[in-house]
């Protein structure tokens, strides 16, 4: 069994150079480096967060409120769960442009869907970081709040 070709269209080789070349940097190769290293730290911190999370003291039965204000207490888990964030959202932005890239044929469509995954991507950065950032365990707090609370808020 043979393909046919249409008369007239000719399929550079392989190894062939592009017929057009654009000068700057390669967007799509830097997103490509991105998507792996992103990939290999991600699995470090959500291992790493499943383990603080799931495996450590009282396992499951122990996270509340009081142990992620006691976690949000401290830069280190503040900026773990930031990183985090920040990683997954732009990983799985970059990876729906790709498949939007692919399978979505109208020029005008595929703009306006990548726009759409940037700017949501965008503001859910904003959000979850300021969430991170400006969480305040003591705004709710009462006598009958667990120790870590009282531990946290008896200085306010």
């Amino acid at each position: 069994m043979t393909l046919r070709q249409a008369p007239g269209a000719d399929i550079a080789a392989p190894r062939a150079p592009h017929a057009t070349h654009r000068a700057g940097p390669n967007l799509e190769k830097w997103g490509w480096i991105y998507m792996r290293i992103s990939g290999v730290l991600l699995i470090i911190l959500i291992f790493g967060h499943l383990f603080v999370n799931l495996m450590v003291g009282e396992g499951i039965h122990g996270v509340d409120f009081a142990f992620v204000a006691g976690k949000y207490a401290t830069p280190f888990w503040q900026w773990w769960d930031v990183l985090m964030l920040w990683l997954a959202l732009i990983h799985g932005a970059n990876g729906m442009r790709t498949l939007v890239n692919d399978y979505v044929s109208g020029p005008r469509l595929r703009s306006v869907l990548i726009w759409a995954l940037g700017l949501s991507a965008a503001l859910l950065i904003v959000l979850g970081t300021l969430v991170v950032f400006t969480f305040d365990p003591c705004l709710g707090f009462t006598a009958e709040s667990g120790d870590v609370l009282q531990q946290l808020c008896a200085d306010r």
